[in-house]
């Protein structure tokens, strides 16, 4: 019975955490290594190099760069789920994102929409980041909140 409850409770809670994710294709920024975002490339992750922290998974371009992330996971972890950090500072919505489109400030990961036209990278610069990241920082304490 202590077991059925513990796989019940691992079950929601990894659900629950998960819900704060941008899980498009399965993977925390649809598969692409995060660690690569921190030298300045955007590389789609292999199968071969997977791990899962906070009840999600992650994909990585090597056992390197999955081995620096098992060092100091939460350094890496897209900030706002891996959401469009510009539509949660505009907006406060959670919005998908274009893995190639990223920007590393402060020593954190923040990722973009960008398609039809709109790079919200680009908007997010014009329209003063600093500004836009202390909004979305207010946004997503409401939106994890829910």
């Amino acid at each position: 019975m202590k077991k059925l409850i513990a796989i019940i409770f691992l079950t929601i809670s990894s659900t629950f955490f998960a819900q704060d994710y941008n899980l498009k294709k399965g993977y925390i920024a649809e598969g692409y290594d995060v660690v690569s975002y921190f030298s300045n490339k955007a590389e789609k992750g292999n199968k071969k190099f997977t791990t899962e922290f906070d009840g999600v998974k992650f994909k990585f371009s090597s056992k390197e760069n999955l081995d620096i992330f098992k060092k100091s996971p939460k350094k890496y972890i897209p900030q706002y789920g891996g959401y469009c950090a510009y539509a949660i500072g505009v907006k406060g919505e959670k919005v998908s994102v274009n893995p190639k489109n990223f920007e590393i400030r402060d020593g954190k990961l923040y990722l973009f929409y960008n398609a039809w036209g709109t790079n919200t990278l680009e908007l997010w610069h014009e329209e003063g980041a600093e500004k836009l990241k202390v909004k979305a920082d207010k946004n997503w304490k409401k939106i994890i909140i829910k």
